[in-house]
């Protein structure tokens, strides 16, 4: 076994050919040769660089060991079944590797062996010659058939060596070899009627081989003339695919006998191959030779039809000539499209030049017919690149974006350059892989959630959603909470988020009344690599329920009775008192209406409804009214769904004038403050410490305030007491001295100003300016309370000059209205349920805000 190396280097080197040559009917297994070794090839880097067969080129001959490149023979090759008569016999394989894609085109060539022997298509060849033939006249014999080529085919022809014949071997322009019988010595009938001789033929193979046939000459009567044809040899051309019964030639063979032996009949010579009697016939009477069967140049472009004429006399000696049929191509056969490698996906970060593809096209006909055109249709973001000889490969020629073409498919058309012209388009489908090069986005950058107080925990809220035009695991989104405080606890305590859908869930339950709203941010992230993330802002806003019911807060008395005095002279809307009330709740839940439930059935009193004030409907008139008490239930009511109510009682007690009212007062008073004699001491001292911290408190107050640069409300502690009207039986009537010189110094506060309201507790003042309110008493409280003791909480903002009065209760010293520590922006109050400010600007009752 021979092995030609033969490397060709085209393509900068990506493409090479190697030529191998292998004997005819070797074993399985036989080695060919090493495709790896003898181009070069790293062995170790076969198996990654993905070694392998194009599918379109394998041979069931020939088989390749991916692993180490050895080319070995797969099943018994028998040359003369592949490619027949044909001088060259080679099989193809094209191999190729990736990363960075190589092709490798490999020739095997079919060493033809001598293993078929000559044969005759009969083992009895009859020959008839009139006895009358001249010595030299030739007489064509049936050629032997061998199947191998080259110097194993057919050779020479022998004969049994005789006195009167010799064979004249001659060779075809196809380099086929026939026989012809010349007649060396006239011939006798009358001395020997039949001839009998061995007919061998020879091949050139070593040893030779041979076959026989038994030859039969039969003498014949004379016919002492013969047919003769226009001219020795006819060409002629014929288009391929021409259609059965076109005509070829018509012959004309004429013979100077008369009669039957001046009629002349046309046939085939014997030895003209079985290949041309399928594709024409001749008719026998008048030689026209016609086409029988499909002629196709891509099979053969050449035929040689011998044709001989005999006459239909005695002893006919046959005239010979030889038909040349050129075979010119049509363009009848379309280019073919073969695709050796696809890939089904290409990602959509892949760079300009990612080969796709790798095809190969070829057309069967010649010349312009057999040149071809490849392109792709449409506007698609690949390219055909020319590889090596016919074959082209697909690459990517720009970007790609599966989020807005999630497959293509690429047509490729090949049309050859015949008239007319033909074309051949095949398509693959190219899908475009994910790549994680988009973050989720929130369906909107702020969320308002609203949320009514007092849910239930663990409720459903609200649901965020994100989306991704990403795919699989680069589109899935899991949602979590962004790490933050509210009122100093983290959100988590607050709210929950589902981490697959969204869903947020409260996990305690809010109060309007300590908790308004707060923000939060909720984050969508992929679960593709590297993650991709946002942001959006939730806001949660707390909707107010009418679940807390007005509570009245002046004026208070006694076991929640209240007494005021009505003087007998009071004329109709007369001032009795004004009953204050406040309601933790806010909006309409906390827009409170006044009545009088019971104990103004003679209509002696009027309510406001708005502002709870308590007035005379008429005089009093002793007959009408001769009792000197009346107790009054007034209900105070708010405006919720449903609405919340509470009651407060009114001891009216008519007195001749208000004077003779607080004498009594005064003298229950006195008798109260002779048992409190023991406990005088301690008061004093308690005073004084309190003084002393109210100090410390302002000169803090005042340092921050110029620190910091914000405007916030001092807070107000019940250190300092002063008596606004009557200070006697208020405390220490020291500390009333102090306030009503310091207030001689600044400027007072008409009524139109403000609006004093009641309070149960002692009458401790905390002004935020450092210094004392005095108030001027006016008539809207009644102008005879000179004996009536009223304590009040009071707090006024660094802007006192707006005339704004706010009157709070004691602050709880760990609730704080400091926002500014509180990274989720939550809008908190400073005082619980029974802390509420009430707060009076311009005479008008103020929201609990």
């Amino acid at each position: 076994m021979f092995v030609f190396l033969l490397l060709l280097c085209l393509a900068d080197g990506v493409v090479s050919q190697i030529r191998y040559s292998v004997p005819e009917e070797a074993e399985h297994g036989t080695f060919v040769g090493n495709i790896a070794e003898d181009l070069g090839l790293d062995l170790t880097k076969l198996s990654s660089r993905r070694f392998q067969v194009v599918p379109s080129s394998r041979t069931p001959y020939l088989e390749v060991n991916l692993e180490n490149g050895v080319l070995f023979v797969n099943e018994k090759i028998d040359r003369e079944r592949i490619c027949k008569q044909s001088a060259s016999c080679l099989l193809h394989l094209e191999v190729f590797l990736e990363n960075p894609l190589e092709l490798f085109r490999v020739e095997i060539e079919v060493v033809d062996i001598n293993d078929n022997p000559p044969s005759f298509p009969e083992t009895d060849i009859t020959v008839e010659i009139s006895e009358s033939a001249t010595p030299g006249t030739r007489f064509p014999l049936e050629s032997a058939f061998d199947p191998d080529v080259g110097s194993n085919a057919l050779r020479t022809y022998d004969i049994t060596n005789n006195n009167y014949f010799y064979l004249d071997v001659q060779t075809q322009t196809d380099g086929n070899k026939f026989a012809e019988l010349v007649l060396e010595k006239p011939l006798d009938r009358e001395q020997q009627a039949m001839h009998r001789y061995v007919l061998t033929a020879v091949d050139g193979g070593q040893p030779p081989r041979t076959g026989t046939a038994l030859l039969v000459v039969r003498v014949l009567d004379s016919n002492d003339n013969v047919p003769v044809f226009d001219q020795p040899v006819y060409s002629v051309n014929l288009a391929e695919n021409a259609p059965v019964g076109t005509l070829v030639i018509q012959l004309n063979a004429t013979d100077s006998d008369e009669g039957p032996n001046g009629e002349v009949i046309y046939s085939f010579s014997n030895h003209i191959s079985s290949r041309v009697k399928e594709l024409f016939d001749i008719d026998a009477r008048t030689g026209r030779i016609e086409v029988r069967g499909e002629v196709d140049f891509e099979e053969s472009s050449l035929y040689q039809i011998y044709v001989q004429a005999k006459d239909m006399g005695p002893n006919a000696v046959p005239a010979h000539c030889k038909v040349l049929v050129k075979v010119t191509d049509v363009n009848d056969n379309a280019p073919e499209i073969i695709f050796s490698t696809v890939t089904e996906s290409v990602s959509e970060n892949a760079a300009t030049g990612t080969v796709i593809a790798l095809l190969s096209v070829t057309d069967k006909d010649s010349e312009d017919n057999g040149q071809t055109h490849v392109e792709i249709l449409g506007d698609v973001p690949f390219k055909l690149k020319t590889s090596f000889r016919n074959y082209y490969t697909i690459v990517t020629d720009g970007p790609l974006n599966r989020e807005t073409v999630e497959a293509y498919t690429v047509t490729v058309v090949a049309r050859d350059k015949g008239i007319p012209s033909l074309a051949t388009s095949k398509s693959i489908k190219v899908h475009v892989s994910d790549e994680n090069d988009n973050a989720p986005t929130f369906t909107q950058p702020i969320y308002d959630v609203y949320v009514t107080e007092n849910n239930v925990p663990g409720a459903y809220i609200y649901a965020v959603s994100a989306v991704d035009p990403d795919v699989g695991q680069n589109a899935y989104i899991t949602y979590s909470i962004v790490e933050c405080e509210i009122q100093g606890m983290s959100v988590v305590t607050y709210v929950s988020i589902n981490s697959e859908n969204g869903y947020l869930y409260a996990l305690r339950s809010f109060d309007y009344e300590q908790l308004k709203d707060f923000s939060f941010m909720v984050q969508a992230r992929d679960s593709g690599s590297p993650e991709l993330w946002s942001n959006a802002t939730v806001n949660v806003i707390i909707v107010d329920q009418n679940d807390n019911a007005p509570s009245v807060i002046a004026p208070l008395g006694k076991n929640g009775t209240a007494r005021e005095p009505l003087p007998r002279s009071a004329e109709p809307g007369y001032l009795v008192t004004r009953i204050v009330a406040m309601d933790a709740d806010d909006g309409e839940n906390a827009r409170l209406s006044y009545s009088i439930q019971r104990g103004n059935e003679n209509g002696m009193f009027r309510m406001d409804w708005r502002t709870g004030e308590l007035r005379t409907a008429r005089r009093v008139s002793v007959k009408r009214d001769p009792q000197q008490l009346y107790e009054l239930l007034i209900e105070v009511r708010d405006h919720g769904q449903p609405p919340m109510s509470c009651s407060a009682v009114v001891q009216v007690t008519l007195v001749d004038s208000l004077v003779e009212g607080h004498s009594g007062e005064r003298g229950t008073a006195k008798a109260k403050d002779a048992s409190l004699d023991l406990t005088l001491i301690l008061i004093i001292a308690l005073g004084s410490v309190s003084f002393i911290f109210l100090l410390a408190m302002i000169v803090l107050a005042v340092r921050c305030q110029k620190d910091k640069k914000l405007n916030i409300y001092s807070t107000c502690l019940a250190s300092d007491c002063c008596c606004l009207v009557g200070c006697g039986s208020c405390g220490s009537g020291g500390c009333c001295g102090r306030q009503a010189r310091a207030a001689r110094k600044k400027k007072k506060l008409s009524k139109s100003d403000i609006m004093l309201v009641q309070s149960t507790n002692t009458a401790n003042v905390s002004v935020a300016s450092a210094a004392q309110v005095p108030v001027e008493e006016s008539g809207s409280f009644g102008s005879l309370h000179q004996s009536q003791n009223y304590c009040y909480q009071v707090c006024l903002t660094p802007e006192s000059a707006k005339t704004d009065l706010m009157f709070l209760k004691a602050c709880s010293p760990s609730r704080s209205n400091d926002t500014e520590h509180n990274p989720c922006g939550a809008i908190v109050t400073g005082y619980t349920d029974q802390q509420q400010p009430d707060i009076i600007s311009n005479g008008s009752l103020l929201s609990s805000e």
